[in-house]
Formats: C-alpha cells, structure tokens, sequence
C-alpha cells in the first residue's frame, strides 16, 4: 500500500496541471529575482556610497514589495504564487503540496533565480552581482533568527491572503504579501538584508561565487515559514484548515 501510495504521489507530480504549475513558479521567481538583484545593483550604480545611503534602502524595499506581489498574482491560479521555498517548505509540512511536488518547486525556484543573477550578470558588465550579507555586529545565530522572524511573518501573510474565509480578496492578497516582504526589508535591511527568500540568496552566491553565510538565509526561513504554516492552520484558525488553501485536485496549491 505504501509502494502505491508513493507511486501515485509521484504520478501527481507529473500530469500536466503540475507541469504548468511547475512553469509558472520558474518564471515568477525568475522575474521577482530579476527585480530585486537589479534594484540592488541599479542603487549601486547610481549611489556611489549605497551601503550606507538610506535611499538605497527604500529603493530595494519598494522593489521587493512590488515585484512579489506581481509575481504572486500572475501565478497564484496556477501553481499558487510560491515563488519561494520557505513558503513552498511550510505548505509542504502543512500538507497542502505532495513532497514530490514540493521538491519540483524548490528546483524551479533555484534555477529561476540562477539564471536570472546570471543575465544580470552577463547583460551588465562591470559589476558583481551583490550578495546577502549580515552586518559585523550580528551572530550568524542573530541573523537567522531575525531571518526566521521575517520569514513568519511573510508566511503568515500568504497563509492569511490564501484563506477563503477572509473573502474575495482578489488582488489585495498578493498586494499585502508584497507590502509585508517590503516593510520586512525597511525594518531588517541593514543587518541581515532582509532576503526572507531562500532561492533568491542562493541564486546570487552561486553567481558571484560567494557562499557566506548562506546557511543563514535557509535555517531561519525554513523554520520560520514551518512555524507561520502550522501556527495558522492548527491555533489560530484551526477550522476547516485542511480546505483553506487547497486548490486543484492534484495536490498544487492556489493562494
């Protein structure tokens, strides 16, 4: 039973809804990954001194909050707007994806976000691609906490955005998951960049060949996002969880 159990979850994984869904969150992350790395080298470009310049800080907030939210609504009816494997990570705990589909998802998010760091990197010659980096008075303990938090915080806002019982929201919902990613980068920029995004720091270490303190922008989102997930559907709002964010019948999820 278990052998046929697994077999059919890998047959899900494959029919053609999945594999839409699967091109759909490639190109979502690819976009939203695009903007923010390109904000990010547009802010050094035209701010000599951008570390240290708050409107470089403004510039990337903004670009987070308007990216995501678009890419979220352009592939929420189909593969549900995950466009991140923290918040692909909490559906899977939370039972919403299938494990298959879930790992599927991680891959296109990575590989939408390398080649996105690698156009910019081609297309714009004489500049590195900028890399996620925790400031010199903050513990690699410190930043992923503080990514953890954020995490939860944007988690918890799909979560809230996905639910049927709080409406029609229409395109409000991905516009409130983009404003909370933007007020999480005004709050935290600075120390540990406000990434939230797993994929997305990934995407530029492997291009500017600099690993860093990578594990911090992959501990404390994992955790973060599994945290929001269960916290939504089994304390805060534990009726009628199991249908909150299912969407089509094999097992992809719609925000």
């Amino acid at each position: 039973m278990a052998r046929i159990a697994l077999t059919a979850r890998f047959r899900l994984a494959i029919t053609p809804n999945a594999l839409r869904s699967y091109l759909a969150e490639f190109i979502s992350t690819f976009f939203f990954v695009f903007a923010v790395v390109g904000s990010m080298m547009s802010s050094r470009k035209l701010m000599p001194d951008a570390a240290s310049d708050p409107a470089n800080l403004v510039v990337v907030a903004i670009t987070n909050a308007f990216a995501l939210a678009s890419a979220v609504y352009i592939s929420a009816s189909a593969s549900g707007g995950h466009v991140n494997p923290a918040v692909t990570f909490a559906m899977a705990v939370g039972g919403h994806i299938s494990v298959p589909v879930a790992l599927v998802y991680w891959i296109c998010q990575m590989v939408a976000s390398v080649m996105a760091c690698l156009l910019l990197r081609v297309t714009v010659v004489g500049q590195h691609i900028p890399t996620y980096a925790i400031t010199e008075e903050m513990t690699g303990f410190g930043a992923s906490v503080l990514e953890g938090v954020l995490t939860f915080a944007l988690v918890y806002t799909v979560y809230a955005a996905g639910d049927p019982r709080q409406g029609a929201l229409g395109a409000m919902g991905p516009l409130a998951i983009g404003l909370m990613a933007g007020a999480n980068v005004l709050a935290t920029g600075p120390f540990s960049g406000g990434s939230m995004n797993p994929a997305c720091a990934f995407g530029s270490a492997v291009i500017a060949g600099s690993f860093k303190n990578q594990a911090v922008y992959w501990v404390g989102p994992l955790i973060g996002a599994a945290v929001a997930g269960l916290l939504y559907d089994n304390v805060v709002f534990p009726s009628q969880a199991s249908d909150s964010l299912t969407g089509i019948s094999d097992g992809i999820t719609v925000v």
